[in-house]
């Protein structure tokens, strides 16, 4: 059975910092690309930043430098560092695992960053 079980979510004020968790079972971790992302009320899910096995990433452009994603293979786990965190960064962040035609979500956690 797969599991993606998403830690470290909270309540943090502007220009604070968190780091999301992501730990994967019953999956081969190292040949899925994993992703966040996140969910804000009354909007539709979007991408956060993605890491292959090989560690190729990618950003959604309103995270650029102020979030780095990572993963540790041998630990099975996938990270999100967030710094500078804003008000609008406040959502659901979902841990994602990725290896077409496979697709797995974890149940989310929640961010909520106050002004």
């Amino acid at each position: 059975q797969v599991q993606l079980v998403e830690s470290g979510g909270g309540l943090v004020q502007a220009g604070e910092s968190l780091r999301l968790s992501c730990a994967a079972s019953g999956i081969s971790f190292g040949i899925y690309t994993m992703g966040w992302y996140r969910q804000a009320p009354g909007k539709q899910r979007e991408l956060v930043a993605r890491i292959t096995g090989g560690g190729s990433t990618n950003y959604a452009a309103f995270v650029k430098g102020r979030f780095t994603i990572s993963r540790d293979n041998a630990k099975r786990t996938l990270y999100l560092q967030m710094n500078s965190l804003k008000p609008e960064d406040t959502a659901v962040y979902y841990c994602n695992a990725d290896r077409s035609p496979w697709q797995y979500w974890g149940q989310g956690t929640q961010v909520t960053v106050s002004s």
